[in-house]
């Protein structure tokens, strides 16, 4: 029997769809590839164009009858959109939705952090409000079961009188090995429209406060000037929120997907320091590319992997320590299969997996 699983996709409609954005699109081709389960996913559209981060996303789209920024205060009380065949409703984000489909149905929500807590300097009021409210809202909701995919949350939840048996932690993925990496010679020519030649150190992410940025361009700044190998530093991602002095990086922005792994591939190392991090995705992909990674002690997704260089991230010269011994550690096929091993765990199928198991 078919099961049907409506996953909400609001996120992608969002100016900054962020790591949920990634999350969603993940989830959905993870639950393509579960081997034999017989499972219809449909995405919950809010109204309006369809952006472009959900034009390739491979399920059919329900439309709900409102946009984004209405369905996010509405959801919390009426299930908009929701087709009554669902087996499963997941809200995919706090937005929602939190019911609806046929009798029976599961209803579920994905909980990813608490950073409008734990980054309040880097959250606007309302923001912080607005997760604060749904907060309260999902511990009321005991039908609502809760996923978390960063470390530690769960029990963080359970202490703020959370009912454990609602909580299932899942893991969150990279498996993306169907799209090809841009070539050596493609990365290279972009790297040189930029100014970049040679080595150089690869940041990808949001460009906001939280992110760190400032300190990772003065630490870098200082381990390159005794490590000239480091190059230069090159920013990936889009501005985020708040204002961020990228100094003396370079910064290329928004770019496709093949050339973004293809750039994990060719750096010389990664680096990613936030002062808050709810998972932290970046890292995960860099060793998955086989690739030198420095991340702050405030990143969840690689706290406990040995092959990462982790350091301060509110301390300068902690970073820049970091950066010279990354660059010390070895590069050869060895080294490079033992990274990509250590987060061979998490992939999107094993994450579908973990929902499927969470839904049961």
């Amino acid at each position: 029997m078919t099961r049907t699983i409506t996953l909400g996709i609001d996120q992608l409609y969002r100016r900054q769809p962020g790591g949920i954005a990634t999350y969603v699109r993940g989830l959905v081709r993870g639950l393509e590839h579960v081997d034999g389960a017989d499972l219809e996913v449909l995405g919950l559209a809010p109204r309006g164009p369809v952006p472009s981060l959900a034009v390739g996303l491979g399920i059919p789209l329900v439309s709900a009858p409102l946009s984004v920024e209405p369905l996010t205060r509405l959801w919390k009380y009426r299930a908009l959109g929701v087709p009554t065949r669902s087996n499963v409703v997941h809200a995919t984000s706090m937005a929602g939705p939190y019911g609806g489909g046929a009798a029976h149905a599961v209803h579920s929500v994905a909980l990813h952090d608490l950073l409008w807590r734990d980054a309040s300097s880097a959250t606007i009021a309302r923001g912080a409000r607005f997760h604060e409210d749904r907060l309260r809202f999902l511990k009321r909701r005991e039908d609502l079961r809760l996923f978390t995919s960063s470390p530690g949350l769960r029990e963080l939840l359970i202490s703020e009188g959370f009912d454990g048996a609602r909580i299932f932690p899942v893991r969150l993925g990279v498996d993306d090995d169907a799209q090809t990496s841009a070539t050596v010679e493609v990365v290279r020519d972009e790297l040189a429209r930029h100014g970049v030649n040679g080595p150089f150190t690869l940041y990808v992410g949001t460009r906001e406060p939280r992110k760190n940025l400032e300190r990772l361009v003065e630490a870098h700044h200082q381990a390159r000037a005794a490590s000239p190998e480091l190059g230069p530093l090159v920013l990936v991602g889009p501005s985020g929120w708040g204002g961020v002095d990228t100094g003396d990086a370079t910064v290329l922005g928004t770019v496709d997907r093949e050339l973004l792994k293809g750039l994990y591939r060719d750096a010389t190392l990664f680096a990613y320091v936030p002062v808050a991090e709810g998972w932290g995705l970046p890292p995960v992909e860099a060793l998955h590319a086989g690739t030198r990674v420095i991340a702050s002690t405030t990143t969840p997704s690689v706290a406990d992997n040995d092959e990462v260089v982790r350091v301060d991230p509110l301390d300068v010269a902690s970073i820049a320590q970091g950066l010279v011994r990354a660059l010390a550690t070895d590069t050869d096929e060895a080294s490079a299969i033992r990274r990509r091993a250590s987060v061979a765990g998490l992939t999107w199928v094993n994450s579908a997996h973990d929902h499927l198991a969470g839904w049961s």
